[in-house]
């Protein structure tokens, strides 16, 4: 057995902790595009180059020093499923239809959390130039390490599931996020609510840009004005909706509706409205997006968008199935049905104490 001195003593000089691909760009100096296209496009660079990205990735840790370039293509009949954010409840219904449908022909499910990138990337990575994995589902608006539009052709079969990202050029499956918003949005105006907030998600995601342009509409629609003060920011998680709905309600003239982007910010934004003395929804009506399990049971109940999970991660799975399968599957999106679910959290707006 070895001691921690020695196992030190057998590591690369110049190994990287959490190495990532600029690391290796770095200790061979070329560009993190060259990088890429040495480790998954190799056809596309110089044997000289390979082997000097090669050599560097190994040094600082990126990939193992037992990999090898002459890897037989072998099907392992693996799927890795990358997720934005394994602690968000949202993702669990859609990641329960990928393995139901996955398991149903006898394929095996690797869930990858994308919320510490740097420390994942060459995992994925590995994975994929050791052809361990034979498909990938994408659970956000992004890949989880940097590649062309041309390298990605070289990657295998990918599919997109609950964002949209045109750029990427993918098969996807999802919901109209604009329109839901808008109806959502209209559904608060049609109770009475003039002052409407929108508790938004992070602006780089494209289902947030979507969801933000349908409350935009509605307002507009009715002649409303747009008033950027109502409009807060949040990250998905509770801590973020409470925060914003904090921020909201100072404002002179305060909302009597919220519009929250996920069911997890409007969860955070109900406890913050409990904790400033508010009545939901007497003093103010709140509603979410997505319709987790959670809703159903807070005090009130959610009225949200219900988003069809289960069958968004079952769609996503055939679709990869049908290119493991050898058919062509073209890109762009598969729109499914969304419900607006009335419950207890809105109602007509009422006199506030």
């Amino acid at each position: 057995m070895q001691s921690v001195s020695e196992e030190k003593k057998l590591k690369p000089k110049n190994q990287v902790a959490n190495a990532t691909m600029k690391d290796v760009a770095v200790q061979a100096n070329v560009s993190t595009a060259t990088v890429s296209r040495a480790l998954m496009n190799p056809d596309k660079v110089s044997q000289s180059t390979r082997s000097r990205v090669e050599q560097a990735a190994i040094e600082v840790g990126y990939l193992p020093h037992s990999l090898g370039r002459n890897a037989k293509r072998n099907e392992s009949r693996t799927i890795l499923v990358i997720v934005p954010d394994i602690c968000d409840p949202f993702f669990s219904e859609i990641i329960r239809g990928i393995e139901v449908t996955a398991a149903e022909q006898g394929y095996l499910v690797l869930i990858g959390d994308c919320a510490h990138q740097n420390q994942q990337e060459k995992t994925f990575i590995d994975l994929i130039i050791t052809k361990q994995i034979d498909g990938m589902l994408l659970l956000g608006s992004r890949l989880p390490f940097d590649a062309s539009l041309e390298e990605q052709r070289n990657l295998p079969p990918m599919v997109m599931a609950n964002e949209f990202a045109p750029e990427l050029e993918l098969p996807t499956v999802h919901i109209d996020n604009l329109t839901a918003a808008f109806n959502a949005v209209y559904y608060l105006q049609q109770l009475g609510h003039e002052r409407i907030a929108c508790i938004a998600g992070p602006e780089e995601m494209p289902l947030c840009h979507y969801r933000l342009q349908g409350y935009v509409q509605a307002l507009r629609r009715t002649g409303m004005v747009v008033d950027p003060h109502y409009i807060a920011r949040g990250d998905f998680t509770y801590e973020a909706g409470a925060a914003a709905l904090a921020k909201l309600l100072t404002l002179p003239a305060p909302p009597t509706a919220v519009f929250c982007h996920s069911d997890v910010m409007a969860l955070g934004a109900l406890s913050q409205a409990k904790r400033s003395g508010l009545r939901v929804p007497e003093d103010l009506s709140i509603m979410g997006f997505d319709d987790i399990a959670l809703s159903q049971f807070c005090d009130p109940p959610l009225t949200t968008v219900q988003q069809p999970r289960f069958a968004i991660g079952r769609e996503a799975m055939l679709l990869l199935l049908d290119q493991l399968h050898g058919e062509i599957v073209s890109s762009g999106s598969r729109l499914l049905d969304c419900d607006l679910i009335e419950r207890g959290s809105t109602s007509a707006p009422g006199q506030r104490k």
